[in-house]
């Protein structure tokens, strides 16, 4: 298993009670899809620096790491961009987990 990234962008117009539900979808797509997700750290609403569309001025970050089969990956970019909750993603390889230090 590799260890992954995942910058979500997701789209909240007129939706922000939502975006829960909308990471636990995620979390759980990439539990189905065989991975496992180690942390899930809610950003903020950012407005875009370049809007193409009026209707998408904003999003809401969200980085997910998790730990994945390589071949898992594509169907998750299909799986996630089938989803109308999720305006953009990006997977990036993770690097290594830090292991505790030693005193």
């Amino acid at each position: 298993m590799k260890r992954y990234e995942g910058l979500f962008i997701l789209d909240t117009a007129g939706k922000e009670e939502g975006i829960k539900d909308a990471i636990d979808k995620i979390s759980a797509d990439i539990t189905s899809a065989g991975g496992k997700v180690e942390t899930v750290q809610k950003m903020d609403k950012k407005n875009f620096m370049r809007v193409a569309n009026k209707k998408h001025s904003s999003g809401f970050y969200v980085n997910v790491i998790f730990e994945s089969q390589p071949s898992a990956l594509d169907a998750l970019k299909h799986r996630f961009a089938m989803n109308p909750e999720v305006f953009r993603v990006l997977f990036t390889n993770a690097p290594a987990a830090k292991a505790a230090a030693a005193a």
